[in-house]
């Protein structure tokens, strides 16, 4: 069996070895039938949700997004997944394999570095080999090291090894950074108006796929709608265009998105908020360190603090209770 197993990944390699050295398909075949690519709406995607459907799209792909997560997903996701896997790596098994099969590749990238020399989460290193083992669709995985080149050369080379022409690539870049300047600035106007509400505003810090993810969350943004105060996302906080702000943050954390929630919670905090809720996906290693810092910047500030730990277990009656009892603690 191990050997079986052994030369099954082997077979995979050489097989994305091929993809990664040649052309699999030229402009001449696109213009006929256009290849389709899977983004599983999951995890990474809600890192860049606005730039990769939009460089996939101007370099010739047609582009499916996994549905919104939900019942089914999310069995499919914890059948496959490692028990020891986090919630939310779970999640992205679910997203994965339901496009597996439907589409001609998956785009898996492997997240290494950020710009500010900062590491993403080793889980997020071998995904593109976890799923070469698991799944039949051929993946798109460029090598996302930040700190060794910036994303346009990297997607400059990635797009050549997959047949693109040069001046298409370059189109399809410009067009992804237009269209992720143009989500942003809408983003900071809808928080600018948020922080100069008269309702209570509730700050929810977390990783944008715990965020943006309605099933995952339990819809807790339309729940604190509900019982009258605004809701800020922690990464609508337009701290993150100051590269300097990162560097005099302390403590200092080597994982990309510890610091980055981390520089925007010091950001927020001399602002008028009412509460801050900060939810956790279970067996995330970082939120397990990050918590303990977040939660002593909220309360220096004295704003009352509410930590949440989901998984496929958390239930939405539980949940509704405890933010009541939150609620009845602000000020």
């Amino acid at each position: 069996m191990v050997f079986t197993g052994k030369l099954r990944f082997l077979e995979r390699k050489e097989k994305n070895f091929h993809l990664a050295k040649k052309p699999f398909f030229n402009m001449k075949e696109s213009k006929q039938k256009r290849p389709t690519v899977g983004i599983p709406r999951a995890l990474f995607y809600w890192k860049k949700p606005f730039f990769w459907p939009v460089f996939f799209e101007k370099l010739g792909f047609q582009v499916l997004l996994s549905p919104e997560s939900n019942k089914e997903i999310i069995e499919i996701g914890i059948k496959a997944a490692d028990p020891e896997s986090c919630f939310s790596v779970k999640v992205l098994y679910g997203h994965i394999l339901w496009l597996d099969g439907k589409v001609d590749f998956i785009f898996i990238p492997r997240l290494l570095k950020s710009e500010a020399k900062l590491e993403y989460c080793p889980k997020f290193f071998a995904l593109p080999d976890l799923f070469s083992l698991l799944i039949k669709t051929p993946l798109l995985s460029p090598w996302l090291d930040l700190d060794k080149s910036n994303l346009e050369d990297i997607l400059m080379k990635f797009s050549r090894k997959i047949g693109k022409e040069k001046e298409l690539v370059k189109i399809a870049i410009k067009a992804a950074f237009l269209k992720e300047k143009k989500e942003e600035l809408r983003i900071e106007e809808g928080y600018l108006k948020k922080i100069q509400s008269q309702k209570k505003k509730i700050i929810i810090v977390s990783h944008p796929y715990n965020l943006y993810d309605d099933y995952i969350n339990l819809g807790i943004k339309k729940k604190i709608i509900d019982l009258g105060a605004e809701v800020i996302f922690i990464d609508e906080v337009p701290v993150r265009q100051s590269p300097g702000n990162q560097e005099n943050i302390s403590p200092k954390f080597h994982w990309e998105f510890g610091q980055e929630i981390l520089t925007q919670v010091k950001g927020i905090a001399k602002d008028s908020i009412s509460g801050a809720i900060e939810i956790s996906a279970f067996q995330c290693g970082c939120d397990a360190v990050l918590k303990e810092f977040v939660e002593k910047e909220f309360k220096n500030k004295k704003i009352p603090f509410l930590y949440l730990l989901i998984d496929e277990h958390t239930g939405e009656a539980g949940l509704q209770t405890r933010l009541e009892a939150f609620f009845d603690t602000l000020h």
